[in-house]
C-alpha cells in the first residue's frame, strides 16, 4: 500500500488579506443589501450602487420592493421575502429589476435570512449582474472542458513547483494519478534525471517572467520506464490582477512519434555518412592487412564500440576457401575499439591464428553464410561470444551488452567474418545496423578478395622474377660480383628489373643490368626473354654495341613493352672495360684515390624503339676499381630531381673502403624507402688482381 505524502499546510487565511484580495468578486461585482424584517432598506454596498444606480443615500431606509422592481413584480417578491423570513429557507434565481435609469436588468440574488443577538431577523441578498454571471459560467465551463478533455497536458505549479492541479492527459502522460500530483513536487513526480534541466527552465520562468516555448525535453515516466518519450513543454508564470506571482502554468503535448521519426531520419543520414566513409576509405590499397583495418577504423566508433576482423587462413594461404570437418581456421588480421576497456584484452591480438567453438558466432556464420544478431546479452551468455570462459568474464565485466557478427563473401566465396560489439553506447543493435553493417562488409570484402588475389599474383611474379635471374652469380676471375634484387613494396606490381652475368672465354665476364618497363607477370616474362636472349647473344663474342642492337630487335617483337639496359664485357688480362648503355641511367665508377662519378656514356635509346645506332665506350678498369650497375627504382623517387638523388648515389660510393656486399646493402638501406613503388636490380663488381696461374 502506497504511503500518503503530506500535503503543504495551508498559509495564514488572514495575512495578506488587506494587501492581496482576490480579483474574482471584483470581476463579478457581487452586490450586499441587507434589508430588515419590514423590507427596508438597512444596508447598501458600493457594489449595489454600481449594479442598481442608486446610492447610499437614495437606497438606506426606502423599502426595497418599490425602489427596485416594476409593480407588476411587486407582489411575486414580496412573497418571497415573507417566505424566507418566516422558514429561514434561503431563495436563489433571477428577478427583473429595475435600474435608476428606468432600464430593466435580470439580476440574479441569492437571498439569506440572519439573526441578530436579539433574536430578530433580517434579510442578506446578494446580487450580481445575470450577463456577467454567465459570461463568468461560461468561461468557467469551457476552461473545464477543455482542461478536462484536452489531449495537451495541463498542469498549474505552485511557486515551489508543487502541482496545484493537472488534467488528466498528464497524468496518463506521466502514469500519475492526479489525486497523487496534488501538493507533490515536479522533481517527486518525475525522478528521471533527465527532468532536471525542465526543472530548471521552470525555475527560471518564476524568476524572470519570461515564458518558454516548446522546449523539447526527453525522458522516462512511470507510465514507460522502458522507452524514451518525447514532449514539447511551454511554460508561464501566473500572476494575479496586482502582479501577485502564483505560480506557473505547464503546456506539455507529447511529441515522441515526432522525435522518433527525426532520430530515424538522423540515423538514416549517419547510416549514409557511413556508407559514403567507408566508400572513400576501404580499400585504397591492396594489402590485405591493411584493408582489413580501414575497415574497422570505419566501423569505430560510428557503428559499434569495438570490432574484430578475422579471416579464414585457408584463403590468406591459397586465396580459396577449404572448410574441413574440423573447426575453421582464422587469422586475426585487424582488431579496433573505441576507448580502453578490458573487452580488447578478450579479443585474440592480430596476426594470430585461432579457431573458435561450435555455437561461437563466427563459426555460426561460416557454416551458414548469414550473419548473426544478438541484441541482448546478460549472465552467462557472454560465453556464447567469447573464445574462452576468461574472455567471457572479460566481456561481462566491461559491460559488453549486444553483438553482431557479419560474414565478408565475395564473388560467392567466403573469406571471413567480422564481429561487432557495443558496451558504452547503451543502444542495442538494431535490423538497421544490421543492413548497414552487411553493406560495409559486402564492400570490404571485394576489396579484401582484390588484395588476396593481388597478393598471390604478387607472389608469383616475384618467384618467377627471382627464378630467371642467376642464384648466386658465378665466381669469375679478377671480379668480385655482388647483386641485389628488391621487389616493388607498395601496391604496384613486382617489375621486370633483372640482371646478369655471364661468364666468356678468356677469363672475360658480361655484366648486364636492365629494366621492362612495364609490371606484372607479362614484364617478368619478357624480362626473361630478354635475359635469355642476352646469354644467348654474349656467346657470339659481339661488341657491346652489337648486342644491343640485336636485344633492340629482339624487344621489337615483344610489343608493346621497350626496356633499358646497359652492357658490359670485362677483360682482367688488359684491365679493359667494354660498355654501351640503351637509354639507361650511367653506371657509377669508384676509384681509390678519387671522388666516384657516373661514366659519360653516349645514353642510347631504349631497347625497342630502332631506329638509333649503340655505341660502345672502353674504360679502363683496374685492381681495386668498381662498377655500380643499378636500375632507376634504387634513386628516383616521385619528389626529388634525379640530379639530386645521382649525387646522392656518389656520395655514399665514397670511400670505398666496404666489401661490394656491405655496400649493396647500404645504398639499398639509405636511398630507397621500403614502399617505393618500384623494384630495383643493382650489380657492383669489384675488379680483382688475378691469380697466379
Amino acid at each position: 500500500m502506497r504511503r500518503e505524502k503530506p500535503r503543504p499546510e495551508p498559509a495564514d487565511p488572514l495575512a495578506g488579506a488587506a494587501a492581496d484580495p482576490s480579483g474574482l468578486l471584483d470581476l463579478l461585482g457581487v452586490a450586499a443589501v441587507l434589508l430588515e424584517a419590514d423590507g427596508k432598506i438597512d444596508m447598501w454596498s458600493p457594489q449595489a450602487e454600481e449594479l442598481f444606480g442608486y446610492t447610499r443615500g437614495e437606497a438606506v431606509g426606502q423599502y426595497a420592493a418599490p425602489l427596485l422592481l416594476h409593480p407588476e413584480h411587486q407582489n411575486a417578491a414580496v412573497t418571497l421575502f415573507a417566505d424566507v423570513m418566516e422558514t429561514g429557507r434561503r431563495w436563489a434565481g433571477a428577478f427583473p429589476v429595475r435600474h435608476k435609469d428606468g432600464s430593466t436588468r435580470m439580476i440574479e440574488f441569492r437571498n439569506v435570512r440572519l439573526t441578530d443577538n436579539l433574536g430578530d431577523h433580517y434579510a442578506l441578498g446578494l446580487a450580481v449582474d445575470r450577463v456577467a454571471l454567465r459570461q463568468m459560467e461560461r468561461k468557467l465551463a469551457l476552461s473545464n472542458r477543455l482542461v478536462s478533455q484536452a489531449p495537451i497536458g495541463l498542469a498549474v505549479m505552485d511557486t515551489e513547483l508543487r502541482y496545484l492541479a493537472v488534467n488528466p492527459a498528464l497524468a496518463a502522460m506521466h502514469g500519475v494519478t492526479e489525486a497523487d500530483h496534488v501538493g507533490r513536487g515536479f522533481r517527486e513526480v518525475l525522478s528521471d534525471p533527465a527532468f532536471e534541466d525542465a526543472e530548471n527552465l521552470m525555475r527560471r520562468v518564476l524568476e524572470t517572467g519570461t515564458p518558454v516555448v516548446e522546449q523539447q525535453v526527453v525522458g522516462r515516466t512511470p507510465a514507460d520506464r522502458e522507452q524514451d518519450h518525447a514532449w514539447a513543454v511551454s511554460v508561464y508564470r501566473l500572476e494575479d490582477h496586482r502582479g501577485r506571482v502564483l505560480g506557473i502554468a505547464n503546456v506539455v503535448i507529447d511529441v515522441t512519434d515526432r522525435y522518433r521519426a527525426a532520430r530515424k531520419a538522423d540515423q538514416a543520414q549517419r547510416r549514409l555518412r557511413l556508407i559514403a566513409d567507408g566508400s572513400a576509405r576501404i580499400g585504397t590499397t591492396l594489402e590485405v592487412e591493411r584493408t582489413a583495418r580501414e575497415l574497422a577504423d570505419v566501423l569505430v566508433p560510428g557503428l559499434a564500440d569495438m570490432v574484430t576482423v578475422d579471416l579464414l587462413d585457408s584463403v590468406l594461404q591459397t586465396g580459396r576457401t577449404a572448410l574441413g570437418d574440423g573447426p575453421a581456421l582464422f587469422r586475426v588480421v585487424a582488431v579496433k575499439t573505441a576507448y580502453p576497456t578490458d573487452a580488447g584484452r578478450a579479443m585474440v591480438p592480430p596476426g594470430r591464428l585461432t579457431t573458435y567453438h561450435a555455437d561461437h558466432p563466427a563459426s555460426h556464420c561460416i557454416r551458414s553464410r548469414r550473419p548473426l544478431l544478438i541484441t541482448h546479452l546478460s549472465g552467462g551468455d557472454h560465453s556464447r561470444i567469447a573464445a574462452d570462459s576468461e574472455a567471457a568474464a572479460l566481456f561481462a565485466r566491461a559491460g559488453v551488452h549486444t553483438d553482431m557478427t557479419v560474414p565478408l563473401i565475395a564473388r560467392e566465396k567466403i573469406l571471413g567474418v567480422m564481429g561487432l560489439a557495443r558496451a558504452r553506447n547503451p543502444l542495442p543493435f538494431d535490423e538497421d545496423d544490421l543492413t548497414l553493417a552487411c553493406e560495409l562488409a559486402s564492400s570490404a570484402a571485394l576489396s579484401i578478395d582484390n588484395a588476396v588475389l593481388h597478393q598471390h599474383i604478387r607472389s608469383a611474379v616475384e618467384t618467377l622474377q627471382r627464378s630467371l635471374l642467376p642464384q648466386p652469380p658465378p665466381r669469375r676471375p679478377g671480379l668480385e660480383v655482388a647483386v641485389r634484387y628488391r621487389p616493388a613494396q607498395a601496391r604496384d606490381e613486382v617489375g621486370g628489373d633483372w640482371y646478369d652475368v655471364i661468364p666468356l672465354d678468356g677469363d672475360r665476364t658480361a655484366l648486364a643490368v636492365g629494366d621492362v618497363m612495364g609490371s606484372g607477370i607479362q614484364a617478368a616474362t619478357a624480362m626473361g626473354r630478354l635475359r635469355t636472349a642476352t646469354a644467348t647473344l654474349a656467346d657470339l663474342d659481339l661488341d657491346p654495341a652489337r648486342i644491343l642492337t640485336h636485344l633492340d630487335k629482339t624487344t621489337r617483337e615483344l610489343d608493346p613493352y621497350i626496356a633499358t639496359c646497359v652492357y658490359a664485357v670485362y677483360d682482367p688480362h688488359r684491365a679493359r672495360l667494354h660498355v654501351a648503355s640503351a637509354g639507361h641511367l650511367p653506371p657509377a665508377l669508384v676509384r681509390t684515390g678519387e671522388q666516384p662519378r657516373l661514366l659519360d656514356l653516349p645514353t642510347g635509346t631504349p631497347l625497342g624503339v630502332g631506329g638509333v645506332p649503340f655505341e660502345s665506350t672502353t674504360v679502363e678498369l683496374k685492381p681495386g676499381d668498381r662498377l655500380v650497375l643499378y636500375t632507376d627504382g634504387l634513386v628516383e623517387t616521385r619528389d626529388d630531381p634525379i640530379d639530386e638523388r645521382l649525387e646522392a648515389l656518389l656520395r655514399l660510393l665514397a670511400p670505398p673502403d666496404r666489401s661490394a656486399e656491405e655496400t649493396c646493402d647500404r645504398l639499398l638501406r639509405l636511398l630507397r624507402h621500403p614502399a617505393d613503388h618500384d623494384d630495383v636490380a643493382l650489380l657492383i663488381a669489384c675488379a680483382q688482381p688475378l691469380a697466379p696461374a
